[in-house]
């Protein structure tokens, strides 16, 4: 960066870490949304990267087949610290891409990306090819400096119902000025999670002590990306966990207080409750 470096990558996956919409239906629950998705350690490699080396300005992926006119389709390395945590991705701006073709638009929109270098930075813009190849400004990104870039969108979200399109749901730990967010559930003084009614409207996360981040979302137990948060896959489908509850046991109290604390749950009536070594926590 302090040579003046300023680097665009292009690629067909996002990094863990864009904090660019994904899909739930299909890449959450198969656990393919992001480059290198399968092996954890090269999961985090990219997102890492882009930290460490601020001349990396911009990164645009497709892979999602969605259009372009969320703003979430659009991600800046900064925000206003009245809009919320820091969101620590380096000197990056991050861009989904959208498709030409119908046949392949998951959400009907047939749109590509063009990129307008000035003196000051640059512009994010789509092409819209249901419009002739209209050309619409999406995003202006101004350099401050080598090592740091300030984006502001150019139009509101167009996806009126963008609320259908997939979104998924993403914790928030917060920073020094910002709590984490509502869903975020603390362990008691026992080191015990009280087992919580689940449905498809519930949002709740935790950390366990391994370090690895649990959520439910719609119904699904999903495991989030310790770092970024970020969701990585299904652990356990809305098809067994709805109308139940889940409750996070120290591993500590011994097989009887277990049962018994599950027992006077209504619907976990007999769950399992086996121990582990040290000082992990199971659900």
């Amino acid at each position: 960066a302090e040579d003046g470096w300023k680097i665009f990558v292009f690629s067909h996956a996002p990094p863990n870490g864009s904090g660019l919409r994904v899909l739930q239906e299909n890449h959450v629950v198969n656990g393919c949304c992001w480059l290198n998705h399968s092996n954890e350690e090269q999961c985090q490699k990219f997102i890492n990267l882009v930290r460490e080396h601020r001349s990396i300005k911009a990164w645009f992926s497709g892979h999602f087949h969605l259009g372009q006119d969320y703003q979430d389709s659009i991600t800046f390395p900064t925000i206003d610290p009245k809009d919320g945590p820091y969101p620590n991705r380096g000197s990056c701006v991050f861009a989904q891409t959208s498709v030409m073709r119908a046949g392949t638009s998951r959400d009907g929109r047939q749109q590509s990306r063009l990129i307008r270098g000035n003196k000051d930075g640059f512009e994010i813009c789509t092409v819209d090819h249901q419009k002739d190849g209209k050309v619409r400004v999406d995003a202006t990104i101004s350099y401050r400096g080598d090592t740091n870039e300030v984006g502001v969108y150019a139009h509101e979200d167009e996806a009126y119902e963008h609320d259908k399109y997939f979104k998924v749901y993403q914790p928030c730990a917060g920073d020094k000025l910002h709590p984490p967010d509502d869903g975020f559930k603390r362990y008691d003084v026992d080191g015990n999670i009280p087992p919580f009614d689940v449905d498809q409207d519930t949002i709740a996360w935790w950390y366990m002590s391994c370090g690895r981040a649990l959520g439910m979302l719609n119904g699904n137990l999903i495991e989030y990306d310790s770092s970024t948060l970020a969701p990585l896959g299904l652990v356990v489908g809305a098809d067994e966990l709805v109308g139940k509850k889940v409750g996070v046991i120290n591993s500590g109290l011994d097989a009887d207080t277990c049962i018994m604390m599950m027992d006077e749950e209504e619907g976990m009536e007999g769950a399992d409750c086996a121990s582990l070594a040290g000082d992990t926590r199971e659900q």
